[in-house]
């Protein structure tokens, strides 16, 4: 699952090489894509260059969008007990423009439309469009890629719990094997907040008295990192006591290490450029 900035063909055609992987992208509302043109059998073949696009989809033009090929309508109810209804619109077999580097006309996808709507109206948010792209894609329903895309809304919050309060990103080392080693020590650490849960005990700073007097306060992954220390106390551990095992001989004499390669430094463009979503 990724946002608007890797729906474009520089990433997505890197990814749709993979056989097991499918990609859900979020899309803007005023791309332009196109039906997959399918030749009539009885029509005879004239000479030039194949036809691969069909009739313009404009997602911002009404006008130009044909009769979904799915529909589902699903019900759900928030937080606070609204009643909401989905509706996910689906059309299979279309194509984006693509480049001589990246053929996208052989790598159709499914195009989905999302509507909220309440019962007092008629929709609450602008629809959201997503792609859902890659050869197994059809394994999938129209709600399971819904269900998945929600999904990168969690993904958002831990990146950004991860790098404010987990160090996600404070180690820095040359060595790729460390910094993945690093990483999953986060996610571990993110794990045992979320176990650790219904053990912690809300602690209220000073100026957070609504803490204090609110008894059904949620407790945040924050408020469990807060208390932790008093947790981990109480479970004890298996882990036993170091021993001594003497002094290290250290370097042998006359040992030079390689000094490390040098690279050069990496700077990030600007929004528009999409030349850093490009897959390794």
């Amino acid at each position: 699952m990724a946002d608007s900035d890797y729906s474009q063909k520089d990433f997505i055609g890197e990814q749709v090489k993979h056989e097991d992987v499918v990609t859900i992208t979020r899309v803007r509302s005023d791309r332009v894509f196109y039906r997959q043109f399918i030749r009539d059998p009885n029509q005879a073949k004239t000479s030039g260059h194949p036809r691969w696009y069909g009739d313009k989809f404009d997602l911002k033009d009404d006008q130009t969008w044909t009769e979904p090929d799915e529909v589902h309508h699903v019900p759900f109810t928030t937080k606070k007990g609204r009643q909401l209804t989905v509706t996910i619109s689906g059309w299979k077999q279309m194509l984006m423009r693509g480049t001589k580097n990246y053929k996208m006309n052989n790598h159709p996808f499914t195009l989905l439309q999302i509507v909220v709507r309440a019962q007092e109206r008629n929709s609450i948010w602008k629809p959201m469009w997503l792609i859902v792209i890659g050869s197994r894609r059809d394994e999938l329903s129209l709600v399971d890629c819904y269900q998945c895309y929600r999904q990168r809304y969690d993904m958002e919050h831990l990146f950004r719990f991860g790098k404010q309060r987990l160090l996600m990103t404070s180690y820095l080392t040359p060595d790729v094997h460390h910094e993945e080693n690093w990483f999953k020590l986060t996610l571990l650490s993110s794990v045992n907040l979320w176990a650790a849960r219904k053990l912690a005990v809300v602690l209220p700073r000073d100026w957070e008295q609504y803490l204090k007097t609110n008894k059904s306060i949620k407790i945040t992954p924050s408020l469990v990192q807060r208390d932790f220390s008093r947790i981990i106390t109480t479970l004890g551990t298996f882990a036993k006591f170091p021993k001594r095992r003497g002094f290290s001989s250290g370097r042998i004499k006359g040992y030079k290490k390689a000094p490390r390669t040098r690279h050069d430094v990496i700077k990030k463009g600007s929004k528009k450029s999409t030349e850093n979503l490009k897959a390794p």
